[in-house]
């Protein structure tokens, strides 16, 4: 809403309450502009394979990891590592993985690459 919209409504206001109608030389609203503050990662997941490798996108992968992609490093069981950012694996003909025991496409974006999500639990 501007400053004439204000006016109007407040004038409109005042003639049908009988108040006073507020002058046009009255100081204009000054609004702080609001600051979106991006909130810091706290998701955490806790790692529920022996040894899962972390994997970072070939050149020609493209932004998703595959199961041959170049490993980074390795989480253990029981490691706990933050995560809020998912990277989705589109396959032609069924899931992009199996790992951990399960079928998936969803690799969970990790410190130093992207990791399956059926190799972490949230924590």
């Amino acid at each position: 809403m501007t400053v004439k919209q204000a006016l109007t409504l407040a004038a409109a206001l005042a003639v049908l309450t009988g108040a006073a109608a507020p002058q046009a030389s009255a100081a204009p609203l000054h609004h702080k502009p609001a600051l979106l503050t991006a909130k810091p990662c706290t998701t955490t997941w806790e790692v529920t394979g022996r040894k899962v490798a972390v994997r970072r996108p070939a050149g020609n992968d493209g932004p998703v990891a595959k199961t041959t992609s170049p490993v980074h490093h390795y989480l253990h069981r029981g490691d706990r590592v933050t995560s809020c950012i998912i990277a989705i694996a589109r396959a032609e003909s069924g899931p992009a993985y199996r790992k951990c025991g399960k079928t998936g496409n969803v690799w969970r974006i990790v410190p130093g690459g992207q990791v399956p999500q059926t190799c972490l639990k949230r924590a």
